[in-house]
C-alpha cells in the first residue's frame, strides 16, 4: 500500500492564517479562495487536511480559544470573583484592541455574522459564549456561598450582566472604539459589583 505524501505546510501557521481571514471577513465571508491564499496552499490540500470550510473553521475555533484567550484563564485562576471579573474586563479591552488582532471578538462577530445558510457554525458559536458565561456564572456562585458576594445577588443575573458587557465591548472594538475607550466601560461596569454585606 503506497503511502500518501506527508503534509507540506506547517497547521498551526496555517490555521492563523486562516483564524485571520475569518476573523475579518466572518464564516461566510471567507471564501475557499481567500483561505487557501492566506494559509498558502491549494484547496485539494485545505480539503485533505480538514474536510471542508465548516470543518477547517472549527480547527481555528479551537485554536483561538486555546491559544488567543489565554487571558480568560488567568482571570478564572485570579484569587477573588471580583479580580477574575476586573482581569476579564480590562483583558478583553486589551485583547479586541490588539493591533495584532482584528478588533472585537471571532465569536460575537461570527455570530453577528452567521445567517440561517450556517446554522452549524452559528450554533457552535453561541455554545462557546455560553460557556463562557457559563463558567465565570460557576465562580460568582461559588463567591457567594464563600461570602464574598451578598447572599441575595443572583450569579446567574450577575454572570449574564457581565457577558453582555463583554459582548458589547467587541462589537465597540469592531466598530473603532479605542483600548481608552473600551478600558473605560471596563472600570464604569465594575461599579456594579455588589458590597458584601455589613
Amino acid at each position: 500500500m503506497a503511502l500518501g505524501r506527508p503534509r507540506a505546510f506547517d497547521m498551526d501557521e496555517a490555521l492563523d492564517r486562516a483564524l485571520q481571514v475569518f476573523w475579518r471577513r466572518g464564516y461566510e465571508g471567507a471564501s475557499i479562495a481567500e483561505l487557501t491564499q492566506a494559509m498558502g496552499i491549494a484547496p485539494p490540500s485545505l480539503y485533505a487536511a480538514f474536510g471542508n470550510k465548516e470543518g477547517l473553521f472549527r480547527k481555528v475555533l479551537e485554536r483561538y480559544i486555546t491559544v488567543r484567550t489565554k487571558f480568560w484563564d488567568e482571570a478564572l485562576a485570579a484569587p477573588t470573583a471580583r479580580g477574575m471579573i476586573e482581569r476579564l474586563l480590562h483583558g478583553t479591552a486589551d485583547f479586541m484592541t490588539d493591533a495584532c488582532n482584528p478588533p472585537g471578538c471571532l465569536l460575537v462577530r461570527g455570530t453577528v455574522a452567521c445567517s440561517d445558510m450556517a446554522q452549524d457554525v452559528h450554533q457552535e458559536l453561541i455554545a462557546r459564549r455560553r460557556e463562557g458565561e457559563r463558567m465565570v456564572c460557576e465562580r460568582l456562585l461559588a463567591a457567594k456561598n464563600a461570602g464574598e458576594l451578598p447572599a441575595d445577588v443572583d450569579a446567574a443575573d450577575l454572570a449574564c450582566f457581565f457577558a453582555t458587557v463583554l459582548e458589547g465591548m467587541s462589537v465597540h472594538a469592531a466598530g473603532g472604539a479605542t483600548r481608552e475607550d473600551l478600558h473605560t466601560v471596563a472600570d464604569v461596569a465594575l461599579r456594579v459589583w455588589p458590597a458584601p454585606a455589613g
